[in-house]
């Protein structure tokens, strides 16, 4: 369900409007969207934000989930997306997204606000095994602040299956684990 703080052009006000609104100080930018200036920028809101970009068939993964997660103070320039239904998709090239056509399983999703961002555990798990930079710093910055997520992180990554990257990934989460523990 969508949350009534959040707007986008063309719903109950137009584009110019909402650029007004903004230009007053009325309405701030949050994702794909807009939220009154005065309202707190949740969890909830930030991934209700992306929902039209997402739609039924997509979920926010890697940075986009990140920032969703409050990982991240900004949303990135393009976000991660990748499909949650069955049938494979042929989604029309938006230069705002990076899409992966792997299907995520359902354990790994959660819907928040209508939208569908994958678990922070998944979250962990798909940064850790990135070798992108600004993925890779994502990664430190949730695993400093959510050091619970660590083990959980190990333990999706061992029953898995295989999948790129997994062994060092393992090894970066066993080395950020023992930091934890001392």
């Amino acid at each position: 369900m969508s949350s009534p703080f959040l707007y986008f052009a063309g719903g109950r006000l137009s584009a110019a409007e909402l650029t007004s609104a903004r230009l007053d100080g009325d309405v701030v930018e949050v994702g794909e969207g807009f939220m009154p200036a005065d309202a707190v920028e949740t969890f909830d809101l930030r991934a209700g934000s992306l929902a039209p970009l997402l739609g039924d068939t997509l979920a926010a993964t890697h940075l986009s989930a990140a920032w969703v997660h409050g990982v991240l103070d900004e949303p990135p320039a393009r976000h991660a997306v990748q499909r949650i239904t069955a049938r494979r998709l042929s989604p029309a090239i938006d230069l705002r997204v990076r899409y992966r056509d792997m299907r995520l399983p359902d354990r790994d999703v959660m819907v928040l606000c209508g939208a569908a961002v994958t678990t922070p555990t998944r979250t962990l798990a798909d940064l850790v095994r990135s070798r992108d930079a600004a993925d890779r710093a994502a990664a430190e910055r949730m695993a400093a602040t959510r050091p619970e997520l660590i083990g959980a992180a190990l333990a999706w990554l061992a029953d898995c299956g295989p999948l790129h990257d997994k062994r060092a990934a393992a090894a970066w989460l066993r080395g950020r684990q023992e930091e934890v523990t001392r």
